[in-house]
């Protein structure tokens, strides 16, 4: 998530925007305080809601845990997984090293 001023808005609007279409949230700060978060606009946004959307977007950037999540959405930590599913959001993310590393430990 990226953070942006109010006057970096005068200068920075495409960089905002562009970030917008590749589903990247941003906050917009005064003084140091948030003032609003630019949401994308896309399908959770469309079919979910603000609330929603939001929820998915911060857990996918990693912002903020399933449970977390779930609380936000309105929904419980089973149907915020679905719901993750449907937009195909991973819920376990694992690297190549620990994946490595379990299948050592498994075999």
């Amino acid at each position: 998530m990226e953070t942006f001023t109010v006057r970096d808005l005068r200068e920075r609007t495409g960089e905002l925007i562009r970030g917008a279409e590749a589903g990247k949230l941003s906050v917009v700060t005064k003084h140091g305080t948030p003032v609003f978060v630019a949401v994308p606009f896309d399908d959770a946004l469309l079919k979910e809601g603000v609330g929603v959307a939001l929820a998915i977007h911060l857990f996918d950037e990693e912002r903020i845990s399933l449970s977390r999540a779930a609380r936000m959405a309105g929904r419980s930590v089973r149907e915020m997984v679905d719901l993750l599913g449907r937009y195909g959001i991973p819920v376990i993310r694992t690297t190549a090293d620990e994946l490595e590393q379990e299948l050592a430990d498994f075999g």
